[in-house]
């Protein structure tokens, strides 16, 4: 290389070389224009919606804390696991749902800071649905029929009815015609009502979100069953953020959400209606439940 500038110069011509630095590189600290923190998103709604929520969210955030952020929603839960663990990451915080979370946390990608509360608590359940014209009244009738769900990693949508299924004596795996996965809990109720699948499972009450659409869901499509209570999503960082940033955002995030116009960010997103600080440790009995029904958390992601 020295002898080619050298001959270069020797011959007239000048040779500028400038570092190039691609946009989000190490070069620029995170939170920079250049750099900004990445907050993925999985489609537990309409995406167009989630993904609106999400900006105004992150444009609220960039005002309070001065980081700048890109939020993504993805098309699949794993896609943003795969993100968090990435080296380096390509996905610095996130909002997993249950399933997804302690998976990518067992996994050391993923780090709980807050959990989010709809209608004054920071659990939830889910549901397994039905056409009320389909016969189908119990978990029980579900043998030989097909199924929709919204993610194989959805907590409320698979994991839980899963076992539901099969405390009733239906081994999903076996006894289902078949397994749709219609990427998103409004997906899984329009797949129903239209008579695409024969059941299939969202949190609670996901029907009423495509009304909308079709004004008598909740009169044709019934619920067969509730599951247990679940711990709800919330807000992960990757475990490499820096503190000083993390606890910025979340002090941010906290305030952000007392504000009307945050409230309403935030539940047009994921139909938050409050933050709460818990860690890693609040999913403990989320786990419990899987390995009392002897599952194994890394053998369900394959």
């Amino acid at each position: 290389m020295k002898k080619l500038i050298l001959l270069l110069i020797s011959i007239g011509l000048v040779v500028c070389v400038m570092p190039v630095f691609a946009a989000g590189s190490e070069e620029a600290p995170l939170g920079s224009e250049e750099n900004p923190i990445v907050w993925s998103f999985v489609p537990s709604g309409e995406m167009e919606r989630v993904a609106a929520g999400a900006q105004s969210v992150a444009d609220l955030l960039h005002a309070e804390t001065g980081y700048y952020f890109d939020t993504n929603v993805a098309t699949e839960y794993a896609g943003v696991i795969e993100a968090m663990g990435s080296v380096p990451a390509e996905a610095h915080m996130a909002s997993l749902a249950t399933f997804a979370y302690v998976l990518a946390a067992d996994r050391g990608y993923a780090d709980a800071a807050l959990v989010s509360v709809r209608y004054g608590s920071a659990t939830y359940n889910g549901q397994l649905i039905a056409r009320k014209d389909s016969g189908i009244n119990s978990p029980a009738d579900l043998a030989g029929k097909t199924f929709a769900r919204p993610d194989p990693l959805s907590t409320s949508g698979w994991i839980i009815p899963m076992l539901t299924m099969r405390a009733a004596g239906v081994n999903p795996e076996t006894d289902l015609k078949g397994i749709i996965d219609a990427g998103s809990h409004d997906a899984v109720v329009a797949a129903v009502f239209n008579k695409d699948v024969d059941a299939g499972a969202t949190y609670v009450d996901a029907r009423t979100r495509v009304e909308d659409d079709f004004p008598t869901v909740m009169d044709e499509v019934i619920i067969i069953a509730v599951t247990t209570d679940i711990p709800n999503d919330g807000v992960q960082f990757i475990p490499s953020m820096p503190q000083e940033m993390r606890e910025k955002i979340v002090n941010a995030l906290l305030k952000i959400i007392e504000t009307d116009e945050g409230k309403e960010a935030l539940n047009i997103a994921y139909q938050w209606d409050a933050l709460e600080v818990h860690d890693d440790t609040f999913y403990d009995p989320f786990r419990q439940v899987l390995q009392a029904a002897g599952l194994n958390i890394e053998d369900m992601n394959k």
